[in-house]
């Protein structure tokens, strides 16, 4: 293979000739892929999808006058701060797949339609997955709001652009950029990249911490556990909330490198010493073993365990949103 990566940095471990990789790399091979596959098994929700999506979903409604976090659901959040609007991994499709009538199918519709959004400013993208950057919605997205920006890990600048995108920043691990006052700094993050058969690593995968007045938001993003987590907290020691992923975790054989499981979402909360979190990445696709209903049942037994309380690690119904403090 000629490629050589664009980016390539020797001062920096996580670049590499051929691609990027993880302080801790790791690889997914296709033998792991293929014996997951023939292993898998789906476990529905207690009650089935339409108990499931009676108890943990509801309409978002984003006329509160306050700054506040909305879950829109898996990994799509929508943060309001001083009438500054930000999206983290837009997914609204009902399938994320590079074709839209195959793959993973939505159990429970985003809390919003693009068509009810308030104005967006600025869209976050933590890496390539098609569950984290959907084609569909980022195009319908910049339709509606031509003038926002994207910001984008190492690699997605061009592939935002060929999708009609006007303004896009992209940034390497602890690089930030500031966008009419808003501070956004991108993070490391345990995971991976990958769109097609032969681009795997050719991108970069991050998590975002966003700074507005007083706030500072940390959205995780797609991550496995790692204990250099800590330095977020060394370079960001004031963190009011944390967007934590905490599903798509089964078989751990199998997604213990790319995807926390309920007990690292809570040691990670206590590595990077955040007010609160919000619990994320759960509820809506089936990505891995777990049951949808799965993850804030087991995440709600540790809390005492690790001297966490229920209103420090929130979880919330898709579509429903906590204040922030003013």
């Amino acid at each position: 293979m000629n490629y050589k990566n664009p980016y390539y940095d020797v001062t920096k471990k996580h670049h590499t000739v051929r691609g990027f990789c993880n302080l801790e790399p790791f690889s997914i091979n296709y033998q792991d892929i293929r014996k997951w596959q023939k292993e898998r098994r789906i476990h529905l929700p207690a009650g089935g999808y339409q108990q499931f999506f009676a108890n943990w979903y509801q309409d978002a409604n984003f006329s509160i006058p306050y700054n506040a976090v909305w879950w829109l659901g898996h990994a799509t959040a929508l943060i309001k701060i001083n009438n500054k609007v930000i999206l983290t991994d837009p997914v609204f499709s009902d399938r994320v797949s590079p074709i839209s009538f195959i793959g993973p199918k939505r159990h429970t519709p985003c809390a919003s339609s693009i068509n009810n959004l308030p104005q967006v400013d600025i869209i976050v993208i933590s890496h390539n997955h098609y569950d984290h950057l959907d084609f569909r919605s980022v195009k319908q997205l910049i339709k509606r709001f031509p003038l926002l920006t994207i910001v984008v890990p190492l690699g997605l600048k061009k592939k935002m652009q060929a999708w009609g995108a006007i303004n896009v920043i992209e940034l390497d691990w602890w690089q930030n950029a500031c966008i009419d006052g808003v501070l956004l700094s991108a993070v490391p993050a345990k995971h991976w990249s990958r769109r097609g058969l032969f681009d795997i690593n050719k991108t970069l995968w991050c998590g975002w911490v966003i700074e507005y007045y007083q706030h500072c938001i940390y959205f995780v993003g797609d991550t496995g556990y790692s204990p250099s987590f800590s330095q977020v907290k060394k370079y960001f020691p004031d963190i009011d909330i944390a967007l934590i992923p905490i599903g798509s975790y089964a078989p751990r054989w199998f997604m213990y490198n790319q995807h926390l499981d309920p007990a690292q979402a809570l040691q990670l909360f206590h590595d990077i010493g955040c007010k609160r979190a919000l619990a994320i990445h759960w509820g809506a696709f089936e990505l891995a073993d777990d049951p949808l209903d799965e993850p804030p049942i087991l995440l709600k037994q540790l809390l005492p365990e690790y001297n966490v309380a229920e209103d420090e690690f929130l979880v919330l119904k898709i579509g429903d949103y906590t204040k922030m403090s003013n």
